[in-house]
């Protein structure tokens, strides 16, 4: 593919060759990655788990011997070794809709954003078992804390852009190289790409998706004289709704509303990202669920705006309404009406968990579980007026 602005990707994408290898040479060395790996895995049942680490840390140590390639750790380390052990100690089911309408050819998959690493993780995870190519995913370089945590992000598939950047031109241009990036990504090497619907997580349990990030990917391609039309042609979007029936993060994404709300001049340290990430990794999470939209329609889409547009419907369809989200909905609107959907749900057991917080941080955590309910409904109530 013709890359007009003959972009440098090095710094950027993720490992190939002798990068990779001196990558994973540095994590074989890396004194702690075992007893991180089982940190990460280890969860309240210590009997269970003790049995379950060791066997998973002896194959670990055995894989990293003969992993030389991004898609060789995606599946082989991250998938059938770090994924499968995150499902069985901190999922009750974790289930998958439509991809098998897929073709077999690249997509960018942008998704509803709950969690730093778990929702492109997860994505993979179910393409990875229904044998669809996997995604390199984008990231933003404030998740890089150190040596050892940007090899683990690049050997497993990671893109970084440079969020620090504060200079209007600088990030024009990086912005133009990320968009490159992609495109080369999905022509050259043939590979899918995942990228969050807006930047950072729905700390409001609001699903909506950034046009920029639309026009982001449309830089590119746009630069070469193509229309938007063209663009969803060569690199089709599918839009993602991945839901969590619990969300381990829920308390502290409500207190960054409330900051935000208060406009408090708030410094994240430097790790903070990094814990939260730990703590969405190894907590439960109850039911998971992903369901894989069907792609943009280049005849009818035809711009980034209707773009979004679309995304947002089909990510509030196709979002999965676990009985959390009734139950909170119920309770930020004084009702019961969706009391049937939530009769197997221990109430007082949810409420007991928030009891002792804040009630503005109470209020919250319940707002992002019932967020999604009222999007559906927005959805339905704009759907009927307009047929009127």
């Amino acid at each position: 593919m013709e890359n007009n602005r003959k972009y440098n990707f090095h710094d950027m994408s993720p490992y190939e060759g002798q990068d990779f290898e001196e990558a994973m040479e540095r994590l074989r060395n890396y004194p702690q990655l075992l007893n991180h790996f089982t940190d990460l895995i280890s969860r309240h049942n210590r009997m269970v788990n003790k049995w379950k680490s060791f066997h998973a840390k002896n194959k670990l140590s055995r894989a990293l011997e003969d992993v030389h390639s991004v898609d060789q750790f995606q599946k082989e380390i991250t998938s059938d070794i770090f994924l499968d052990m995150i499902e069985s100690t901190s999922m009750e089911d974790l289930t998958i809709e439509g991809i098998e309408e897929l073709e077999d050819k690249p997509y960018i998959y942008i998704s509803s954003h709950r969690d730093i690493v778990l929702d492109t993780a997860l994505l993979d995870l179910c393409l990875y078992r229904n044998d669809h190519r996997l995604c390199e995913m984008i990231i933003g370089d404030n998740l890089v804390g150190n040596q050892f945590i940007e090899d683990m992000f690049r050997v497993n598939g990671a893109i970084i852009t440079r969020r620090s950047l504060t200079s209007a031109s600088d990030l024009k241009e990086e912005t133009m190289r990320m968009s490159y990036y992609v495109r080369h990504s999905m022509l050259d090497k043939e590979k899918s790409i995942w990228v969050a619907q807006k930047s950072g997580r729905s700390k409001d349990g609001i699903d909506n998706t950034s046009s920029s990030i639309i026009k982001m990917l449309y830089l590119a391609c746009r630069d070469q004289k193509k229309d938007f039309s063209t663009f969803l042609k060569e690199q089709p979007i599918v839009p993602v709704a991945i839901s969590y029936q619990f969300d381990p993060c829920a308390v502290t994404k409500s207190y960054s509303v409330l900051r935000k709300l208060k406009n408090d001049v708030y410094k994240k340290k430097r790790y903070e990202d990094i814990i939260d990430m730990v703590k969405g990794l190894r907590s439960w999470k109850g039911n998971v669920h992903v369901h894989v939209g069907t792609p943009l329609d280049p005849e009818k889409v035809t711009n980034p705006i209707q773009a979004a547009g679309e995304c947002d419907l089909q990510i509030h369809r196709n979002f999965k309404l676990w009985n959390t989200n009734y139950f909170c909905w119920d309770m930020m609107n004084g009702t019961d009406k969706y009391a049937d959907k939530y009769s197997d749900l221990n109430t007082k057991s949810f409420e007991k968990k928030y009891r002792k917080l804040n009630p503005e941080v109470v209020k919250n955590v319940y707002l992002q579980y019932a967020n999604p309910v009222q999007s559906l409904l927005n959805d339905l109530e704009n759907e009927n007026n307009s047929s009127t």
